[in-house]
């Protein structure tokens, strides 16, 4: 596994980490001793950074995730969660809400202390109210130490510029955003780093649409950028390739991005995107892939508040 420093934060993390969405169920059902093993499976193999948050499952991500860490000692891992999403449409910001929802998701995870806290997918309310009272609240979670490290996630990339420029942030995890088929998060490289901001890329997969099984029915992309991936898909399929292994490679070989977080929970899933991640990338495929998705290349989804697209 190979190791890159996370900003200016001190933390050499794993250039694959572990995304713990589906421990919520967010991609169908999974035992949640699989699950418990993956986690274990993971950490065993070099992977030292883990995200979840309150919103996967409605808490059940980190209940799971909080199991499977029961006796691990507290400097084998890194740990990141979320605040300010709770539900489909469910979104509180608010100072109060923060401090809650911080002493809840140390309960859950069965520990101290979290390394990263986000304000997760912020494009779903005003930004002025994350510069004015989510972050100062969080500050104040930070000084008491319960989170060592601040950050925002969320999908449209103007928002980190909008925050950045108004108040100071360790980290963003951005996702959908570094793929075979979008890899607009690498324009905004330059000014993250002028801001000495740590970078988080996350769904190598585009939540599922590179897949062979294709993406979960909520997937919000368009049906043609759905149709572009799924010919990729049968492209990689033709010549024998998992277009996964591909969209996991080609993730983890940009060193602008500390780690990119892969989901899943299961087991032989962990063990393949660690094999993949020590393998060397197809770059005669890669280009091939490019091309099938280059008419859809860069074209996302509206995602929050216009103003925030």
């Amino acid at each position: 596994m190979q190791y890159r420093p996370l900003g200016n934060t001190g933390m050499n993390v794993s250039i694959l980490g572990l995304g713990c969405a589906p421990l919520g169920g967010a991609y169908g059902a999974f035992e949640q001793a699989e699950a418990i093993r993956a986690v274990h499976l993971a950490l065993d193999n070099g992977i030292n950074i883990l995200d979840t948050s309150p919103y996967y499952g409605a808490t059940k991500s980190e209940t799971v995730l909080g199991k499977a860490l029961q006796g691990i000692p507290r400097e084998r891992y890194f740990l990141s969660t979320k605040l300010g999403r709770y539900g489909l449409d469910d979104f509180d910001f608010s100072a109060e809400r923060v401090r809650r929802s911080v002493d809840e998701s140390l309960a859950r995870l069965g520990v101290e202390y979290v390394d990263i806290l986000l304000c997760h997918d912020i494009e779903f309310v005003s930004l002025d109210q994350i510069v004015n009272e989510t972050l100062p609240a969080v500050y104040e979670i930070q000084a008491q130490g319960k989170a060592r490290f601040v950050g925002v996630s969320g999908l449209p990339l103007k928002i980190y510029p909008a925050i950045l420029d108004r108040a100071r942030l360790d980290v963003i995890l951005s996702y959908c955003h570094y793929s075979l088929n979008d890899s607009s998060l690498e324009l905004l490289v330059p000014y993250l780093q002028s801001k000495q901001v740590g970078i988080m890329n996350a769904a190598a997969t585009s939540m599922g649409l590179l897949t062979e099984s294709g993406p979960p029915a909520w997937h919000p992309a368009s049906q043609e950028i759905k149709a572009a991936c799924a010919q990729a898909a049968q492209y990689c399929r033709a010549r024998d390739v998992n277009i996964v292994q591909l969209a996991v490679q080609y993730a983890l070989a940009n060193p602008n991005f500390a780690t990119t977080f892969v989901g899943t929970a299961h087991p032989e899933e962990v063990l393949n995107n660690i094999r993949w991640a020590e393998e060397p990338l197809d770059e005669q495929l890669l280009a091939e892939v490019q091309e099938i998705l280059a008419p859809i290349h860069n074209l996302s989804w509206a995602s929050g508040r216009a103003e925030n697209n």
